[in-house]
């Protein structure tokens, strides 16, 4: 059926996007965090918060955010931007990027900690040899600690595969499946059959 096939595609397509853009997000934090920046511990407690943050609410406040009636649209028109539009949760080809964006807000601080740990788990000989060699901070990070930590990126992988196929809360309090089904897993669909 249609809503069927719809809703295991929203899911391929929303896995893609979520596990890589989660992935380049914390691996992007990790390192800037690496770099023994000022404030360390509270950074990682601000990036990590999100987490320990459910699913439902989450999709609430950012629904809020994205609503055109009383969100970031309504903020900018209030501040005398008559002609500004951000209604892309309305809008039936762009609300599966609101799901996307606001899974990766979520979860990027999980995958910051685990990367975080395995940058600091790298043995510093290795990092001083390649300074040494007069390889730049771009090239350490690209040739000698990433593929150093590569298992990490599998099991971050794994892990934020698993958090997609069960995205169902957010789903719900993001934008209820819609507009229409534009925005509907197999786990809503299971959800409404079975229940609804």
């Amino acid at each position: 059926n249609r809503r069927w096939s719809i809703a295991y595609s929203n899911l391929f397509f929303f896995s893609s996007f979520y596990v890589l853009g989660t992935m380049m997000t914390g691996l992007l934090l990790a390192i800037l965090i690496d770099q023994l920046v000022r404030g360390e511990s509270g950074w990682r407690t601000i990036f990590l918060y999100p987490l320990a943050v459910s699913f439902v609410v989450t999709g609430t406040v950012w629904n809020w955010l994205y609503d055109p009636t009383v969100g970031i649209e309504h903020l900018v028109r209030g501040l005398g931007w008559d002609s500004f539009s951000f209604s892309i949760i309305k809008d039936r080809k762009y609300a599966i990027y609101t799901v996307i964006l606001t899974g990766i807000w979520q979860a990027s601080g999980f995958a910051m900690a685990l990367f975080l740990a395995g940058l600091r788990s790298v043995d510093n000989d290795i990092v001083k040899a390649a300074q040494i060699d007069g390889a730049g901070v771009v090239r350490t990070y690209a040739r000698v600690i990433l593929p150093v930590i590569a298992p990490i990126f599998i099991a971050v992988a794994v892990v934020l595969l698993q958090f997609a196929i069960k995205t169902f809360d957010l789903v719900v309090a993001l934008t209820g499946g819609g507009p229409g089904i534009s925005t509907t897993f197999p786990a809503n669909y299971v959800y409404d059959l079975m229940f609804q």
